[in-house]
């Protein structure tokens, strides 16, 4: 049973005396945007915030040279609703940090009662009751839904006294800086990490202690290719006891760890190519030759039973006197690399790679010695970064935490005294 369909003693007996119920109607005003024509999107004037500004920061602007009521002016600070998107990204509540801007249809500008609710509480409560907005949204869940106002001002809302409420707000707000700043960090490392990618990959920067000449390599003499799966159809997913490296990991990393195989059913007598450690493996086809062979080397110990997709083939090195393997698939991710491969892709709609053609390829590469050095630079970037997006997932795991128990009252915080 959902929380706006409780009884009132039902309410009441869940909450502490000196809290209270109060719905989305009763103590925040919803103002929807307006619904400009794209003949009024104009270049300059007052910023458009839609859905999609919503989502990503560096979205550009629409603008509006026009009149704009009040009421539909935004500031850094307030609360926007969107009441249709995507569950989990752009479908509910943000506070705005952009610019002074004008709503655009499909978003609440959301308005608290002070004398009920205090400004970031409203924020803090919209978002601990997002699970139950979105099974009221209707719309394909997985994809785009939308959630009529009439069925949103009806969810209610456990609301302690406004003493409660700020320190409450200061709580969880504290919690939220440590986030926006883990935030900033692991986007500043990612730069790094992918500037000093490209620079060592491309040889524009060199590690100390290295000065021999980059020489062309030979791929076709220095490694095989194979394909993956055949004969399979969808019956054969999902069943068996044999495993496959799906397209998505391949994409995902360099670094294939095998931690997303999933099962295939392989009968006694088929001829399927086995997956081994130390193999690099390309996604055969994409929607643009740009994303054609993409590179992933498989850095975990596979079992006699462990096969690729049907949408990859893989590449094994006779040996590693010459070409280190994940050093190989971190090049086929650089500038340097998609250069090279995505002059091979071929077709209209969709564009494909064939294996004899990768085997053409004849990349200009440093010294095994370095490849290595290089590959373990990159490596300790990318520990750095995984243990930033650890520590990230577990900071936001406490907030969940301290949600749910401080917006239903089950914890209680102290309230300084001659707090109004």
């Amino acid at each position: 049973m959902e929380l706006g369909q409780l009884s009132e003693q039902a309410k009441m007996d869940a909450l502490p005396r000196d809290w209270q119920y109060y719905t989305i109607g009763q103590t925040l005003t919803l103002t929807n945007g307006l619904a400009f024509r794209p003949s009024e999107w104009k270049t300059h004037g007052t910023p458009i915030i839609r859905i999609q500004n919503l989502n990503d920061d560096n979205s550009p602007y629409n603008y509006y040279d026009g009149p704009i009521s009040e009421k539909y002016r935004i500031r850094a600070g307030d609360i926007l609703f969107a009441w249709s998107g995507t569950t989990g990204t752009s479908f509910g509540a943000r506070i705005w940090t952009g610019p002074n801007a004008v709503l655009n249809q499909h978003i609440f500008k959301v308005t608290p009662d002070k004398t009920k609710v205090a400004p970031y509480y409203s924020f803090l409560v919209l978002q601990n009751v997002q699970k139950e907005i979105e099974r009221q949204a209707h719309g394909f869940k997985s994809s785009f839904v939308h959630v009529k106002k009439s069925d949103l001002v009806k969810v209610c809302l456990p609301i302690p006294p406004i003493p409660e409420q700020e320190s409450i707000g200061k709580a969880l707000s504290e919690v939220d800086q440590l986030i926006a700043n883990l935030e900033r960090l692991t986007e500043k490392k990612q730069a790094i990490k992918q500037g000093l990618t490209q620079r060592l990959l491309t040889g524009k920067t060199r590690l100390p202690g290295f000065v021999d000449e980059w020489r062309e390599v030979k791929l076709r003499d220095e490694g095989t290719t194979y394909g993956g799966l055949v004969g399979k159809d969808k019956n054969d997913f999902g069943a068996g006891s044999a495993s496959f490296v799906t397209f998505m990991e391949v994409m995902a990393s360099a670094r294939l760890l095998g931690h997303r195989l999933e099962r295939v059913r392989v009968r006694p007598g088929e001829r399927q190519n086995q997956v081994q450690r130390g193999d690099v493996l390309f996604n055969g086809s994409s929607e643009t030759p740009e994303e054609v062979a993409f590179a992933s080397v498989v850095e975990f110990n596979p079992s006699p039973s462990t096969y690729l997709n049907s949408f990859c083939f893989g590449y094994r090195l006779k040996d590693t006197r010459r070409i280190d393997p994940t050093f190989l698939a971190y090049f086929f991710r650089s500038s340097n690399g998609r250069e090279l491969v995505a002059s091979l892709a071929q077709g209209a709609t969709r564009y494909n790679i064939a294996k004899t053609k990768l085997l053409e390829v004849q990349p200009i590469l440093p010294p095994v010695d370095e490849q290595r050095a290089i590959v373990e630079v990159l490596r300790d970037a990318e520990s750095e970064l995984a243990a930033l997006n650890v520590r990230l997932t577990r900071v936001r795991a406490v907030k969940t935490g301290m949600m749910q128990q401080l917006l239903t009252g089950r914890t209680r915080l102290p309230v300084r005294e001659g707090a109004a």
